[in-house]
């Protein structure tokens, strides 16, 4: 590789160049005009030629000069475009979100206007899991399970409230309503992972004192987000989650069966990292998510 002159000599002469005046160059540099000189002059002597025809007043710069300008003014403007997209991600500041798909879908994305709007100089960042993935930690991680198992101090965002519901589309086809209905003509949706984690339709009614009817049509989903969709389209009856599938029922897309309720003492969590709850916007956005969520207590 071609040995370079030094960096203080290029930068004195570029902008000597630009500005056409040593005045104005040394001001720029925040040095003296001798300064400036002498680098120009160092430059000209470890190049082997002039950069400028000092036999005009002004100085005009040589055909070298003009190559080297050039050159330069290329280099140092990709220079200045790298430094300028730094110097922007440095101040951007991002906070990143975990949490499982079901609660993005139905919790998280409807409140993110919101969010947004609380937060504006900050870039949200969300990572949404299906269960039975790697776990991804962002700088807050929502999570479901029991309490005291996340491995960081944790606030509980919504209980383990968990009922039957389904589409006024799906019960009208059978001729049935939310509080006349027959289990036994339904297809239940269910979902894969729940029956390591989540509740199930056989938990379900084994919480509620009932049997699940024999021979009961089933349709499996490895996905919450597919489950709901489905339920929302009319397939059958399924399990939702108090606090996340609340709109739904508010807007009476879907209607909750005058059942009983389950609960656990299971839920959605909420924690940060290590080392991110010394970032004040980490904590004000978990802040504001817990309040969002309203858990009593």
């Amino acid at each position: 590789m071609e040995r370079l002159p030094s960096f203080s000599g290029l930068t004195a002469f570029y902008a000597a160049a630009r500005h056409g005046t040593l005045t104005a160059a040394a001001e720029e540099l925040n040095v003296s005009q001798p300064a400036v000189s002498r680098r120009i002059a160092t430059l000209e002597a470890d190049l082997g030629c002039n950069l400028f025809d000092r036999s005009h007043k002004p100085a005009r710069m040589t055909q070298a000069g003009k190559d080297l300008l050039q050159a330069l003014h290329s280099g140092f403007g990709q220079i200045e475009d790298a430094v300028s997209q730094i110097r922007k991600a440095a101040r951007t500041r991002v906070v990143t979100v975990t949490a499982p798909a079901g609660f993005v879908g139905f919790w998280l994305i409807p409140r993110l206007g919101e969010l947004e709007q609380a937060f504006p100089e900050v870039t949200i960042r969300i990572i949404s899991q299906e269960y039975g993935e790697a776990v991804r930690p962002g700088d807050l991680t929502v999570r479901f399970g029991m309490p005291g198992t996340g491995g960081e101090p944790e606030a509980r965002l919504l209980s383990d409230e968990v009922y039957a519901a389904a589409s006024p589309l799906y019960l009208s086809r059978l001729a049935m309503t939310a509080q006349d209905y027959d289990f036994s003509r339904m297809t239940f949706l269910t979902m894969e992972a729940a029956r390591s984690q989540w509740h199930d339709w056989p938990s379900w009614f084994k919480s509620a004192g009932q049997l699940m009817p024999r021979g009961a049509r089933v349709l499996d989903f490895n996905s919450y987000a597919m489950l709901v969709n489905a339920g929302l389209a009319g397939q059958g009856v399924f399990l939702a989650w108090g606090g996340i599938l609340d709109s739904f029922t508010e807007t009476g897309a879907l209607l909750r069966l005058q059942a009983p309720t389950t609960t656990s003492a299971r839920g959605y969590f909420a924690g940060l990292r290590d080392g991110a709850a010394a970032r004040q916007d980490v904590r004000q956005i978990l802040d504001w998510i817990v309040e969002k969520a309203h858990f009593p207590g």
